[in-house]
């Protein structure tokens, strides 16, 4: 596995965690049922700043010489 995938794949997960994160904190995904997150506003700042430095890694890795 190359560098460019590996780097491709933890973006792409920071990415989905971050959205998750958002989601809870707006109330919009109630799962797990118990999550602390559900509701709570510091979980959208947190996970938009996640998913934007997924989004940025990704790009990173794509922009990478092969």
């Amino acid at each position: 596995m190359t560098r460019r995938r590996i780097l491709v794949g933890i973006g792409f997960a920071a990415f989905a965690m971050g959205m998750l994160w958002v989601g809870q904190g707006l109330g919009w995904v109630r799962w797990p049922q118990s999550s602390f997150m559900i509701d709570q506003r510091p979980w959208i700042t947190r996970g938009s700043v996640l998913a934007v430095l997924g989004l940025g890694l990704v790009l990173y890795a794509r922009r990478t010489r092969r």
